[in-house]
């Protein structure tokens, strides 16, 4: 209900070395970027062009990523990396090297990767070039061998989120059909596996709002970080993208889907609560990105910690509560 205050539970686990501060007094908008902002710069690995759109999960005593690395041929791949605070990374040198079938595993390029831990394994997925645009697969039990498994669909798609969980005993995963270039549509979709090799049951989530209500969202959207389990539903954040007369503009939304049905949407905000205003979010090799990847939570207090890519150039981190979400879509509802 419209004005609502709720108090929300994650599902989850507790993560007391969390990276955090504390939200600014007198600040009305639900998400705080890190003062230090960016983590990571764009030469902050060996051959880096840029450094961005990357995920990162807690990993041993500290964290883990999968990175996204543009060479100085601008060559787009993935690199993982280790953190003790999940401030200050070391990217490794060379890029993954998947296992797997051959004609799976050659490469065309990879980017914008997402990463789960269900059950004894981290889950990668990402943009995979397979004859055009799709989601690549694959898993980690260290971060140091990965194996790959078959691409999930058909060309064209990106944005491939896995839930970190099966619902009613299948695997189930958000992703934006597309084109071959920067895509002038796209709604989500939810997608369901018995086995994490054949997809199928693609079911609409939601789409743009093209019309004046909640203009920031009217070109396209796209799934963000892996969705989040709370006793309220699944929060996800997402990109959502308007055409201006100096080009695509990428925001940051919210929304909240039904547990046992994730394609159906409980609430969705109209306001974006993240977007280009910083030097850092507004120049760069793509100006005016916001491209949310990761969040990790702590279950114990509702921290959120959310990584994000900036101008698709370098790495941001922002903060919020389960909270501050669920309220501001109460307050500012898509109706």
């Amino acid at each position: 209900m419209k004005g609502e205050t709720i108090m929300a539970k994650i599902i989850g686990n507790a993560l007391p070395n969390i990276p955090w501060q504390e939200k600014p007094a007198g600040l009305n908008v639900p998400v705080w970027r890190y003062t230090e902002n960016p983590i990571i710069n764009r030469h902050d690995q060996k051959n880096a062009n840029s450094i961005f759109n990357s995920a990162v999960v807690p990993f041993e005593d500290g964290f883990a990523g999968v990175f996204r690395c543009d060479s100085r041929s601008v060559s787009m791949d993935l690199f993982p990396g280790f953190s003790k605070d999940g401030l200050h990374w070391k990217i490794n040198d060379d890029p993954i090297h998947f296992e797997g079938d051959p004609e799976v595993t050659k490469r065309e390029y990879r980017y914008d990767a997402r990463v789960l831990k269900m059950e004894d394994k981290y889950y990668v997925t990402w943009c995979n070039g397979a004859h055009g645009p799709t989601i690549g697969m694959g898993w980690t039990t260290d971060f140091k061998t990965f194996h790959q498994l078959e691409n999930a669909f058909l060309p064209y798609n990106r944005n491939g989120v896995l839930f970190p969980r099966k619902i009613n005993g299948m695997y189930m995963m958000l992703s934006r059909p597309s084109d071959t270039g920067h895509t002038p549509f796209g709604d989500i979709f939810c997608s369901q596996s018995p086995d994490l090799t054949y997809w199928g049951k693609h079911r609409w989530v939601m789409g743009i709002i093209n019309d004046d209500k909640s203009a920031w969202q009217s070109k396209k959207i796209g799934p963000g970080c892996v969705p989040i389990e709370t006793d309220e539903g699944w929060l996800i954040l997402y990109h959502g993208v308007i055409n201006t007369c100096n080009g695509f503009v990428y925001r940051i939304g919210a929304a909240l889907l039904d547990l046992d049905e994730p394609w159906k949407v409980k609430a969705r905000s109209r306001n974006y609560i993240l977007g280009p205003e910083e030097l850092y979010e507004c120049v760069g090799d793509v100006p005016n990105v916001t491209f949310p990847c990761a969040a990790l939570t702590d279950a114990e207090t509702g921290r959120i910690a959310i990584y994000y890519g900036c101008a698709d150039t370098v790495t941001g981190l922002a903060f919020t509560t389960v909270d501050e979400l669920l309220n501001y879509m109460r307050e500012f509802p898509l109706d």
